[in-house]
């Protein structure tokens, strides 16, 4: 190790990816994982991959044909028992930084926006938003060409909600009658 900071050893940091994984909400990507865990100048990137290796093989975390990363119960019980022996420095920054990354999760799962291409050559689009409770919009349409379709979806992923209050705003005005 390299680095100046407060993990100082693979089994340091292998504490410290058990810490994060059975804070993040959801499975995530080795990208993410790394994010994480480079919180500490004390953490490089080799060892970073050896040790979040050694943990898929020792059963702690589990590896999905995705190539998402997820805690399994053997590695809960072994973070809970050794999570106090992070640098309470170190915690806090990875705290703030997993509740970042959770509300991104979250998010990402909340809006949802895709198009595929029918059989006639036109674009079906699929635009859904759903918050804690449920779905609060889904709205699928027909577009006749594919750049369409993608501008639709990206902007509706920019800003959902601006979407919805329009749509609302426009079923709900008194002078739609003719």
């Amino acid at each position: 190790m390299s680095g100046l900071g407060f993990i100082h050893d693979k089994l340091e940091i292998k504490f410290l990816i058990l810490y994060i994984a059975a804070r993040v909400i959801e499975p995530v990507p080795f990208d993410t994982v790394l994010d994480l865990t480079m919180c500490d100048d004390g953490v490089d990137y080799f060892d970073f991959s050896e040790c979040l290796s050694d943990l898929v093989k020792t059963e702690h975390l589990s590896l999905n044909e995705g190539g998402l990363y997820a805690i399994t119960d053997k590695g809960r019980r072994n973070s809970e028992i050794c999570e106090s022996s992070l640098p309470y420095s170190v915690r806090l920054r990875c705290d703030k930084n997993i509740e970042d990354c959770n509300r991104k999760l979250r998010r990402k799962s909340q809006v949802k926006a895709s198009y595929s291409r029918r059989s006639n050559g036109t674009y079906s689009v699929s635009l859904s938003l759903d918050d804690d409770v449920g779905s609060v919009l889904n709205l699928q349409l027909m577009v006749i060409r594919e750049d369409m379709a993608a501008m639709l979806v990206e902007r509706f992923r920019q800003s959902p909600e601006k979407i919805y209050n329009e749509i609302m705003t426009a079923l709900i005005k008194e002078d739609l009658n003719p």
